[in-house]
């Protein structure tokens, strides 16, 4: 991390639907090291972010809670820190399915922030309308359907471990289409064309992480042709993604059960990234659950 050496610091701008996790997230990032703060006024965070504070590496909340918040203002305080060649800001979005929203909201018997005196999914609807265009600048998005506090933190420590790091990072993640994309994702690929281990009793219980599993797979005719077309799909936007300045670069492949062709496949090209000098992370969502 950098800090008050005058060094190049980070200021993470953290955002998203309430009740999606914005401060379970600032938490973690307070013990990864970052100074947290949430909900300050829009127009004094550029004073606060400012190189020459004592202030080390910030993450700040930012949701419809903060005073003047609207997107314009959002949009311009964001360019104008991005501006500064001293710092290194970034834009997290942090997500959340509606239903588990409202799971939430009952559970917790909170009240949503624009529905203290309608229903809840009024709240839901009305902000999600109004911050629709912030998941558009967002660099980094994290969905935590389904997700526990302690996979949030685990989650974002994968992705900040090494923020200061240059260069694209790529996360590839199975998941399983029954459950939902992953709303984080920038490209996304359906390999439920590929032979389903699922129907063999003998690899039912196993994952794409079993070499029984991965021979199956793998024998299927189309497997091959497939795997070539998306490596020449992958491979040459690449350096452009990380010249327009982008460091995460999400990667989905999904399958119906998400336990064995998703794996399989996110495994076989995270091993080809690697061999292209290509800094990866997997990730396998429904093996998680």
């Amino acid at each position: 991390m950098s800090g008050p050496d005058g060094k190049q610091k980070t200021v993470l701008l953290v955002t998203g639907m309430s009740g999606a996790g914005k401060t379970t997230a600032l938490k973690a990032l307070e013990d990864m090291g970052f100074e947290a703060v949430d909900n300050i006024p829009l127009s004094l965070i550029p004073n606060l972010a400012t190189p020459v504070s004592n202030i080390g590496d910030l993450a700040i909340g930012v949701d419809i809670r903060t005073r003047d918040f609207n997107f314009d203002t959002f949009a311009n305080v964001a360019s104008l820190l991005k501006a500064n060649k001293k710092l290194e800001v970034k834009i997290l979005f942090v997500d959340c399915s509606d239903n588990e929203l409202l799971l939430r909201y009952s559970e917790t018997r909170h009240r949503h922030p624009l529905a203290q005196d309608r229903p809840v999914i009024d709240g839901i609807n009305l902000e999600r309308e109004r911050i629709s265009q912030l998941a558009d600048l967002a660099d980094i998005k994290i969905d935590t359907t389904g997700r526990s506090p302690g996979d949030l933190k685990a989650h974002l420590g994968e992705h900040f471990a090494s923020i200061n790091d240059k260069g694209l990072v790529v996360f590839l993640t199975s998941f399983a289409f029954p459950h939902g994309l992953p709303r984080e994702a920038d490209m996304v690929f359906d390999v439920r064309f590929l032979q389903n281990p699922h129907y063999d009793p003998e690899l039912r219980e196993l994952t794409g992480l079993n070499e029984a599993v991965g021979r199956l797979i793998k024998s299927d005719p189309d497997f091959n042709v497939f795997m070539t077309n998306a490596q020449n799909l992958i491979k040459p936007l690449l350096p452009r993604f990380a010249a327009e300045g982008k460091s995460y670069l999400t990667i989905a492949i999904g399958c119906t059960g998400g336990r064995h062709r998703s794996v399989f496949v996110a495994e076989q090209l995270g091993k080809w990234l690697n061999k292209q000098d290509q800094r990866v992370k997997i990730n396998h969502r429904e093996m998680e659950k």
